[in-house]
């Protein structure tokens, strides 16, 4: 049992079950295209992390883990730039004031109940919506019904807002302020959450812009590569709350567990992996409200002020 002194979290922790923690996260975040903080940072925060300092931390092990899956699938051909490039301007605004937000609540002393609220609320909706489509696509895949990833005929809204712009790769033309928008929901979620948002960001991608889930995993991971840089670079200057030991043991981690998802994932269906992550949130979710409801070890603290 070999343990690491984390400095800014100021605890010690056993350094193979973060090498295996962020080899576990990387392989999520390349099979399903999502950052895989929805569920690394309740991880940390289980093994004794203090959920600040596993927000800011865990932002950087998303930057190395997207870095490594886009790569792997823009060698595949899976990645949609310009799309990517609208999610990202979005994203970058979203994610500056999302960092204004955290500083805020870590002054207010309110940051960690807001953190695990936040996940209790978010995992249960995107979980529950997502169990439930994926479960009638498989049904009606096994019947060689039509499946639904065909939005653009039915979703007419989309072409009615202005600004439309045409993606080849997507083979989808809608309004810019689609994806932008999407892109500052996002990157407000990185920085107080500490996630890539792509639990939210890939059903959204598939069912609002009306993406195919192939192109989509790629694009969301290039998306999260540039608002995580962001995020950390701001929670390092602004809030101090970066402990670099502790990322770059997840980073190490993470970057071999996502080239193995990214080639797993490309052999199962689009389907197959919207119920598998469903499944994955649900579980996350139904931690979180555990940890939040059960009793606690102490039922009351004594703090002490002005020396009385």
């Amino acid at each position: 049992m070999i343990h690491i002194y984390l400095p800014i979290a100021e605890v010690s922790v056993n350094l193979f079950l973060l090498l295996a923690i962020g080899g576990g996260v990387g392989f999520l975040s390349g099979l399903f295209g999502v950052g895989g903080g929805f569920l690394l940072t309740p991880l940390l925060i289980f093994i004794g992390i203090p959920p600040a300092i596993a927000v800011g931390s865990e932002a950087n092990q998303l930057a190395a883990a997207s870095l490594s899956g886009v790569i792997a699938h823009w060698r595949g051909g899976r990645v949609d730039l310009r799309m990517g490039i609208m999610l990202l301007v979005g994203g970058l605004i979203g994610s500056t004031l999302g960092v204004s937000l955290f500083a805020w609540l870590m002054a207010s002393g309110q940051i960690d109940l807001v953190i695990k609220l936040l996940y209790v609320v978010l995992l249960g909706l995107i979980g529950l919506m997502m169990m439930v489509e994926s479960i009638r696509a498989n049904l009606k895949s096994r019947r060689n019904e039509p499946s639904p990833e065909v939005p653009a005929d039915t979703n007419t809204w989309r072409q009615q807002l202005p600004w439309q712009m045409h993606f080849p790769t997507s083979e989808v033309t809608i309004s810019a302020f689609l994806p932008i928008g999407l892109g500052i929901l996002v990157g407000i979620l990185a920085a107080v959450m500490g996630i890539g948002g792509g639990f939210i960001m890939v059903p959204a991608m598939i069912y609002v812009l009306g993406m195919p889930t192939a192109i989509v995993v790629g694009t969301s991971l290039f998306q999260i590569l540039f608002v995580a840089s962001n995020v950390t670079l701001q929670q390092a200057i602004r809030v101090q709350t970066v402990d670099v030991v502790l990322a770059l043991l997840l980073m190490l981690g993470s970057v071999i567990g996502v080239q193995i998802g990214a080639r797993a994932g490309a052999k199962l269906r689009g389907e197959e992996l919207r119920f598998l992550l469903a499944f994955i949130v649900l579980i996350v979710c139904g931690w979180m409200i555990f940890n939040l409801t059960s009793r606690p070890d102490f039922l009351f603290t004594l703090v002490t002020t002005g020396g009385h």
